[in-house]
């Protein structure tokens, strides 16, 4: 097959949960099939990221494209004139003239599907379109805005949220009815892209892991009451997820065992979080990394504590295939086939996730036991080419279903 697929950004580097889910699968899927990547490219990408786009693509096809910085006048001007627009802000920002150009000079050549990855690239699609059309979403969009509403104390605030969330609710309902084929991370997601949108043709892909990447290192000398927690903290679910995890959960597990200490690794931190980086509240900022790996392998407890989100969490595999025992959420770990008590512990109220903590910080034994068979499960059944496999027979069989509705 021959894929022209849509994305917003080059994928260097591969920092954050979607760019990881992309980067993967595009390079699973190039070695069996040709893949077209045209993106948007605001030049804040890797120095290296157009010449290692090879890793992941055909042909790479770009869009020089300018947006706002967070809190300059320019971004508060954009935030202005959305209110009156039909586009929620996430989506409006990356409408490009020149983007829809492209997409159309790309498609007079021979295409089998075309593939927007995320929501995003919609945006600039011209309906109907003349290739079968594949939205891959990666989460529920309107579902991280609702939740965003649901935990946001400011009422003004939380007035922004439900309007951004009503706007995204009607575009996103009205893509997975527009396209071929809506492809969902998992089927909590696919069923509400059918029930709630009345999207005609979803179905599901599991979310994958580097089982060769993501291992622990032999000897793993891991330290017995140290956490950690991993992701962009620039996105803001992982940034309200750890400050509730700071002011509600984490003075109860020290309360307890005193000498706990956790590690907050991830890029550009807010500056609320890195003072909270102090010995005497055994907290660690580290900022961005070059490798998790470490931080995993080391710690006794890798913890999940989010309130907001939506499709799969990567992190949650990537700390499974490390063996390194997990504490989640129930939406931190929504949508991974994952069972509690088997695979991982899940906790919701601040009470009950610190002493999910500190049974497993006092009982190194079944942590153990129980990341080790989280590790059996997710390497036996989650590995990207397996995934990528499943995503490309999704792909194909959107050819016959645009044969037939022409």
């Amino acid at each position: 097959m021959h894929l022209l697929w849509l994305k917003s950004e080059l994928l260097h580097p591969v920092d954050k949960g979607g760019r990881i889910r992309t980067y993967q699968m595009l390079r699973a899927l190039t070695r069996e099939h040709r893949v077209t990547y045209l993106c948007l490219d605001d030049g804040r990408a890797a120095p290296d990221a157009v010449a290692r786009a090879g890793e992941y693509c055909s042909e790479l096809v770009r869009v020089p494209f300018q947006t706002a910085d967070r809190r300059s006048p320019r971004f508060f001007a954009e935030l202005a004139a959305n209110v009156v627009s039909p586009l929620p802000y996430a989506l409006a920002k990356y409408r490009v003239p020149a983007f829809t150009h492209e997409v159309e000079r790309l498609m007079t050549a021979p295409v089998d599907a075309v593939v927007c990855d995320f929501l995003t690239p919609a945006v600039n699609l011209r309906w109907p379109v003349p290739r079968p059309t594949v939205l891959f979403q990666h989460n529920v969009e309107a579902e991280i805005w609702r939740r965003h509403a649901e935990v946001a104390a400011n009422p003004l605030a939380r007035a922004y949220f439900r309007s951004q969330w009503r706007r995204m609710v009607a575009f996103e309902s009205r893509a997975c009815r527009r396209v071929d084929h809506v492809v969902a991370v998992s089927e909590q997601d696919a069923g509400h892209f059918r029930q709630r949108y009345g999207a005609r043709s979803v179905s599901s892909v599991a979310t994958g892991v580097d089982t060769d990447f993501f291992h622990p290192a032999e000897p793993c000398a891991r330290r017995p009451h140290e956490l950690v927690f991993t992701g962009a903290m620039d996105w803001m679910p992982n940034e309200d997820g750890m400050q509730f995890f700071v002011a509600d959960i984490w003075p109860r597990v020290r309360a307890s065992i005193p000498d706990a200490t956790l590690t907050i690794v991830g890029r550009n931190p807010a500056g609320r979080l890195r003072e909270l980086a102090a010995p005497a509240s055994g907290i660690e900022v580290t900022g961005s990394v070059p490798d998790v790996r470490p931080y995993m392998d080391r710690a006794a407890l890798f913890v999940v504590p989010l309130r907001i989100g939506g499709g799969t969490r990567l992190k949650v595999f990537e700390a499974m295939a490390m063996e390194c025992p997990v504490v989640s959420t129930a939406i931190g770990a929504e949508g991974l086939p994952v069972q509690d008590g088997e695979h991982f512990c899940s906790a919701d109220e601040p009470e009950a996730f610190a002493q999910a903590c500190i049974v497993l910080l006092r009982d190194p034994a079944r942590a153990a036991a129980m990341a080790r068979r989280a590790a059996r499960y997710v390497r036996s059944e989650f590995g990207w080419d397996r995934v990528a496999a499943a995503f490309a027979e999704r792909c194909a069989a959107t050819l016959p279903l645009k044969l037939e509705a022409s």
